[in-house]
């Protein structure tokens, strides 16, 4: 170890976090550039060189950085900044490299995160809406599935995004997802999923081997159709969610990753378990799922309404 600097260690770690402890490449773009923001701001010190003190001035900094489109960073992007830094010294002091403790960076506290999550009467109003507007009947077609799928398999935006045709079986209503983190799951059609779903493919023309994909209408007048017709990308499918909740008439913030927090609380509303409901969101660690409890606890309220109070009942 001639070089002590950080950076002469960050491009064996990106390896690592890849290789032997698997991560995305996704995730590994975010730690590049999480870890890369921290060497530049520490003028690139050396590793024996990371202090307590310094860490402290680094969260100062994150606290008060602000983003000229976004404004300030948000508590949570400045936590991923301290694990990525945290999982670095880890690394280092796994390879023998003089550092400061990865123990020493504690994490900001952080609100509750409250899941956006429709009542079921709006979940009703939104999966019609497509059926209402004035598009052509194959998009109709199209966004009711989309929005059925969402409703109906807690997918993720960019599951849906890259879903391809040979991927579902349409007799089965169920198939097989690779999630966040190269998870696989197995997710379930509705009767409605499926039967809009069925209807969008049987009137494709095109031989794009996505499950949804853009229907230009330009393409389609010029001779051939458009046979390779391009799929939807996460940040179109994004917006035509956007659209149809406006038209629903939903005053919330809506997006697709909203009809998956609503999948998960009408799931544990009538009564399913929260080990289930992890699985079938792709959740590695269940305090993730945790989020979603304070809202559906039904079984709190009965609980309340069977044991508190009880003997005041009796005397009056």
């Amino acid at each position: 170890h001639y070089f002590m600097k950080l950076s002469s260690h960050l491009r064996n770690f990106l390896v690592y976090m890849e290789i032997e402890r698997g991560r995305s490449q996704m995730t590994i773009r975010n730690y590049e550039f999480y870890l890369n923001r921290f060497i530049e701001w520490a003028k690139d010190p050396d590793a024996d060189d990371v202090s307590d003190d310094k860490i402290l001035q680094y969260r100062l900094y994150l606290n008060r950085l602000e983003d000229p489109k976004r404004g300030p960073l948000k508590k949570n992007t400045q936590n991923y900044h301290l694990i990525a830094l945290r999982s670095f010294l880890k690394y280092l002091a796994r390879k023998n490299v003089k550092t400061l403790a990865p123990e020493k960076i504690e994490l900001a506290k952080q609100a509750m995160r409250e899941p956006s999550f429709l009542e079921a009467p709006d979940v009703e109003r939104l999966l019609e809406a497509p059926n209402k507007t004035e598009e052509a009947p194959i998009l109709q077609t199209r966004d009711r599935a989309i929005l059925e799928m969402f409703f109906s398999t807690g997918m993720r935006v960019s599951e849906l995004a890259n879903l391809k045709k040979d991927q579902v079986n349409l007799e089965r209503e169920e198939f097989s997802v690779r999630g966040k983190g190269d998870k696989v799951r197995v997710v379930f059609m509705s009767h409605q999923a499926r039967h809009w779903l069925k209807t969008y493919l049987d009137m494709r023309k095109d031989e794009s081997p996505f499950m949804f994909v853009r229907h230009d209408r330009a393409a389609s007048l010029t001779s051939g159709g458009d046979k390779k017709a391009g799929p939807l990308t996460p940040r179109s499918i994004e917006r035509l969610v956007k659209r149809y909740a406006l038209m629903a008439g939903i005053t919330k913030k809506i997006s697709p990753h909203s009809l998956r927090h609503s999948f998960a609380t009408d799931l544990l509303m009538n009564g399913a378990d929260l080990r289930s409901v992890q699985s079938m969101l792709g959740h590695s660690s269940i305090t993730t799922t945790q989020i979603y409890t304070h809202i559906t606890n039904q079984q709190l309220r009965e609980v309340h309404q069977a044991f508190h109070a009880k003997r005041r009942k009796e005397e009056e």
